[in-house]
């Protein structure tokens, strides 16, 4: 059954094809927060907000020929994904590039230790502040999948049309997330 939002999606997207730029400000306004965690999570923070600036053009662009309305999250999801994909691509570049030119090696990431928490931190406020240190310790594949899918709340289905990957390997990358995250709970404690 479909949620009211999702109907409100909908709609908003075929009024946005029928050229109301008010629709489009609405749609905008709804899915920009989605969006924008979403980047957070693949970039790990670092410029987010570019590569979701990026994919809003490209949404716009190509919201004329999205031919089921229904799909607009998963479609709007996955190009902020390839954007981000993008954007680290060319970062990673821009590293390398300068590696070269300076012809010394990079520095070793220090390890991350573990998170401190106060001491008045007790019951479910420390559980919730270790699960997030532990998440922020986890690779940014391993975060984004796991709060895709709790956070979101977005169907394994749906997460693989995001990712563009068999849900198969959703389903493994979710349950090898999970087991990272135990771990890394378990270390902490």
């Amino acid at each position: 059954m479909r949620r009211p939002e999702q109907i409100l999606d909908e709609l908003l997207v075929l009024e946005c094809q029928n050229g109301d730029r008010a629709a489009l400000e609405l749609l905008v306004e709804r899915w920009q927060p989605r969006l924008l965690r979403l980047a957070r999570r693949l970039t790990q923070g670092d410029e987010a907000g570019e590569a979701v600036q990026e994919a809003w053009l490209a949404i716009v662009r190509g919201l004329g020929r999205l031919e089921d309305p229904a799909r607009f999250g998963t479609w709007a999801y996955r190009i902020v994904a390839f954007k981000c994909a993008d954007w680290i691509r060319q970062r990673q570049r821009g590293r390398r590039m300068e590696q070269r030119v300076t012809a010394q090696p990079q520095p070793v990431a220090s390890k991350i230790g573990v998170a401190e928490t106060g001491a008045d931190e007790t019951g479910a406020e420390g559980d919730i502040a270790a699960l997030r240190a532990a998440l922020r310790r986890l690779p940014p594949s391993h975060r984004a999948i796991l709060e895709m899918h709790y956070l979101d709340e977005l169907p394994v289905a749906e997460i693989a049309a995001v990712l563009g990957i068999p849900i198969g390997t959703v389903k493994s990358r979710l349950f090898h997330a999970r087991k990272r995250l135990r771990a890394t709970l378990e270390e902490a404690s």
